[in-house]
């Protein structure tokens, strides 16, 4: 099968924040490779398609997010991801940044319920609006506003120094 048309240039231009996103999802960059390359091989086959679709990125961060679930619902029968099993101390840096503020920010967001997580790795890192970020959680709007405020409140309490710099509606 040849590529199609368009794929490539996708995946060039939104590779980094793929991975970003899969990072603060699994908090392991390895498995974050593998989830973006998992979501990627899911759609590949179907791009023709999806490439005319009005929210690309939407689409395409839902399949990323419907995939990291699946690995979730999985891992009660196998440990599939060890990002839970790291110990409550240890800091999981992000492999991109050095600044102490991110690394205290994304061990809070990793100790954050997988659903929790989620809503702030679309809403504030992936940038999606209320809609976009229900959408791609096939879930409602109330739903995303329910679990975003409920995940900056655990977030204030477990990185409160990382949280000063925040601003209205961003997460720094």
């Amino acid at each position: 099968m040849r590529e199609p048309a368009g794929f490539h240039e996708y995946v060039n231009g939104r590779q980094a924040s793929l991975l970003r996103s899969a990072f603060l999802l699994t908090g392991d960059p390895h498995l974050a490779h593998d989830l973006v390359q998992s979501a990627l091989v899911r759609v590949w086959p179907r791009w023709e398609r999806i490439s005319r679709v009005e929210n690309v990125d939407g689409y395409v961060y839902r399949v990323l997010v419907t995939t990291y679930a699946g690995w979730l619902r999985r891992r009660r029968w196998r440990a599939e991801i060890p990002h839970e099993d790291v110990p409550d101390g240890a800091v999981v840096a992000d492999p991109q940044t050095s600044s102490t503020d991110r690394v205290v920010l994304t061990d809070a967001l990793r100790r954050l319920p997988p659903r929790q997580r989620t809503v702030i790795v679309l809403r504030f890192y992936a940038d999606l609006t209320e809609a976009q970020t229900a959408e791609a959680m096939g879930c409602t709007v109330g739903t995303v506003k329910s679990q975003t405020a409920k995940a900056l409140s655990t977030l204030r309490r477990l990185a409160p120094a990382a949280m000063l710099s925040e601003t209205p509606g961003e997460v720094a």
